[in-house]
């Protein structure tokens, strides 16, 4: 059995991607399938020798849906297109719906008594309904042909009833008046419908736009073509496909690692900050581990090709992370679940009415039905349901731009006021990420000023992250003093010659490898700075310590408020962290965070997060490297640093611009406001139309005559739409 994921086109709502799974799951070899609505994917498990992609792709189209069965990378850019030719047309259709439906609706509404102006409702209708709306009409049929439905069906249904009934009225008036009734026509109330409509589907497509450039993002990280080494030294360009096992490749400064392997020649620093969070590249010489993605600094070196294609760690990951996004979502959308059985039981309404009009109505039973029928049709068409979702978020959205939060869809909003458990990673998120001096020791009787320009000179020659912030935290009143025979120790430091005495900046195990002695004062002062889990780069002249600097990632400022703010919340913060059990317990102790994590992995912060959500936990996740792209993925919520990699930003549902950790608390806040504001235009939604759609039907009829106008349903539909999105206006002024 295979398990593929595979973009899923044309689904409008909850409806479609129940149809395209029934439909995927009768097909002969299919074991299982999974619609993903919010990610537009399926994941499905079959037998290849029973059934191909294509073949599915072909049973799906039948429905007027399909899949994009390309490779990976070929169906991103396919599933990019499509997604942006369909937002151009609906954009194009929204705005010359509501170029007709403005004029359409005053005239109307206001000025019925003008000669011929039924005439030109039917002008302003008839490419209104016929041509801007004709997608509904067409899926519509296609839904009929298999006996299925959807939103389609219900607004292809009361936009065409209404409009072949205006049409008939308009065109045999003596049929109504021979019966005693007034003969109306509601063009615009078909109109108005399908630019609603068009105006919902193109809020909610932009509330969804840019939500699936993840995996593409990380297959960008791996290099196109790499450096074989020949037998003979020969270098050759080949692409990175045609790589195998147990090829020798050359790496120079300033690219990436192609495939996991171990290095056979030559040193440098590789910055594996993706999958450590670590900010600080780590030395690599003969036999060193590197990893597919990672980023080589200053130096070359060969390295031997021991896992490639899909075995790296970094596929690992892109697979990690799509299985994950195309995963159910937890919490589907409110709007989407009853939508499923609201078209078949407005549909089933209308019929009834209809029936039991002709039936009980007496003479003039039958026209009254139909009468009935096409008002139960209108007044019941979903644009204040379709509106209630998409127009609460995307004002959610403005505001949270706002306010310093990029957020991308509606099931973040839906989650985050519900959050349990908020996870940080430390390096970039509690801390800013970047190394810097926080002290320095000079042990007695050393003349500062010389020996400080010195250990400057000699720091300026590394280009040691380590050794930068060091040179940084010495430049002020240091001058440039002439260091030679420069020597680099790959993993300990840098040495020099001043004035025929040797000097070295480095850790301990540089110190130890040249027999240098440490006096007690910078020894005790040493170990002071280790306990507040810094790290710790000597300097030394001949064969005595002369100072000791402490380097932190200083924690970001107010973080230990925003953890307080968070545990008021009755939220339970945790802190997992790629760096060591010191450092993590230090970090931990200074924001207030009483769960830590230290030495985890990609994996692991997933697996936590996994473990969490297995708990019943709702789980968020708060991180800005490419390490925490699989916890992201997983997570119910996902909030990224907006300082952070473009991969995680990605993957988020939230992105925090500027990495302001204050900005976590406020996206909760403003998720209950928007979350309320959702519900709130459901529930007049939903009102709206139990209380409308009997008065549609007539049940007032028997009691005091009562029937209601399909013209004043057409106003009392476009009316609820207004209602709908001036409610959620409110979010923007609150």
């Amino acid at each position: 059995m295979v398990k593929k994921q595979f973009p899923v086109t044309n689904m409008s709502c909850a409806a479609c991607a129940v149809s395209v799974e029934s439909v995927l799951k009768a097909q002969p070899g299919v074991a299982s399938a999974a619609v993903n609505y919010a990610t537009q994917t399926v994941q499905v498990e079959y037998d290849p020798a029973l059934i191909t992609p294509a073949s599915m792709d072909q049973a799906v189209q039948k429905m007027g849906y399909g899949l994009v069965v390309e490779e990976p990378e070929q169906a991103a850019e396919t599933v990019a297109k499509i997604q942006s030719d369909k937002y151009q047309d609906l954009q194009w259709r929204a705005v010359w719906a509501f170029a007709l439906a403005v004029p359409l609706g005053i005239l109307g509404m206001f000025f019925m008594n003008l000669p011929y102006v039924e005439y030109v409702l039917w002008a302003l209708s008839t490419p209104l309904v016929l041509w801007l709306g004709r997608s509904f009409f067409i899926n519509a049929w296609k839904q009929a042909r298999h006996g299925a439905a959807n939103m389609d069906t219900l607004v292809a249904l009361s936009t065409g009833t209404a409009y072949v009934f205006s049409v008939f009225n308009l065109l045999f008036p003596e049929f109504w008046h021979a019966r005693g009734m007034h003969a109306h026509v509601w063009f615009e109330a078909a109109g108005i419908v399908i630019a609603f409509i068009l105006l919902g589907k193109l809020l909610e497509e932009r509330a969804k736009a840019g939500t699936s450039t993840a995996i593409k993002s990380l297959m960008g990280l791996q290099p196109k073509s790499v450096s074989i080494v020949q037998a003979g030294g020969r270098i050759v360009e080949i692409p990175l496909a045609q790589v195998q096992k147990g090829d020798v490749l050359l790496v120079k400064p300033g690219e990436k690692v192609p495939v996991d392997g171990v290095v056979q020649s030559g040193t440098s620093y590789v910055d594996e900050s993706m999958f450590t969070g670590e900010p600080v590249p780590v030395a690599k010489e003969k036999d060193s581990r590197v990893l597919a993605g990672t980023i080589n600094q200053k130096g070359s070196f060969e390295m031997v090709a021991q896992k490639i294609g899909a075995d790296t760690l970094l596929a690992q990951i892109i697979r990690m992370v799509q299985e994950a996004q195309g995963s159910k979502a937890p919490v589907q959308k409110l709007a989407d679940r009853i939508a499923g059985i609201f078209v078949p039981v407005v549909i089933s309404i209308g019929i009834v009415t209809f029936l039991v009009w002709w039936i009980l109505g007496g003479p003039n039973g039958l026209i009254q039905g139909l009468h009935a029928f096409v008002t139960v049709l209108v007044i019941a068409c979903p644009c204040a349901l379709g509106l209630a979702t998409p127009t609460a978020i995307m004002v959610g959205i403005g505001k949270g731009a706002q306010q310093g939060i990029l957020i991308k869809d509606a099931e973040s909003l839906e989650l985050a006021h519900r959050i349990q458990v908020v996870v940080l990673d430390k390096t970039g998120t509690i801390t800013l990420g970047k190394p810097l001096v926080k002290d320095v020791f000079w042990a007695e009787n050393t003349d500062i000023d010389t020996w400080q320009s010195v250990w400057y000179g000699l720091e300026k020659n590394s280009a040691h992250p380590m050794a930068e912030a060091v040179a940084a935290n010495l430049e002020s009143g240091s001058q440039v003093t002439r260091i030679e025979n420069i020597e680099n120790h790959t993993g300990k430091g840098i040495a020099g010659t001043f004035e025929g005495k040797r000097i070295f900046a480095g850790n301990l195990a540089l110190l130890r490898e040249h027999n240098i002695v440490i006096p007690e004062a910078l020894e005790k002062r040493a170990e002071a700075f280790a306990a507040e889990a810094a790290t710790l780069v000597w300097f030394a002249a001949g064969n005595e310590a002369l100072a000791v600097t402490a380097i932190t990632d200083p924690v970001k400022p107010g973080a230990s408020a925003v953890i307080q703010a968070l545990r008021q919340m009755g939220i339970d913060v945790h802190l997992l962290t790629g760096d060591n059990a010191q450092t993590a317990a230090a970090v931990a102790t200074q924001v207030g965070i009483n769960h830590f994590k230290a030495g985890m992995l990609p994996a692991d912060k997933e697996l936590f997060i996994k473990d969490l959500q297995g708990q019943g936990k709702i789980v968020a996740m708060v991180g800005d490297g490419i390490n925490d792209s699989q916890a992201l993925a997983r997570a119910d919520v996902s909030i990224a640093m907006g300082k952070g990699s473009d991969i995680a930003m990605d993957v988020a549902k939230m992105t925090l611009i500027g990495g302001d950790l204050n900005k976590i608390p406020d996206a909760i806040r403003l998720s209950k406001r928007t979350v309320s504001t959702i519900h709130q235009n459901l529930f007049w939604a939903f009102i709206y139309n139990i209380i409308g759609i009997p008065l549609a039907a007539g049940v007032l009829y028997p009691f005091n005559g009562f029937l209601l106008d399909p013209m004043i349903a057409g106003a009392a539909m476009a009316l609820s739409s207004v209602s709908v999105v001036g409610n959620s206006l409110r979010l923007k002024w609150g």
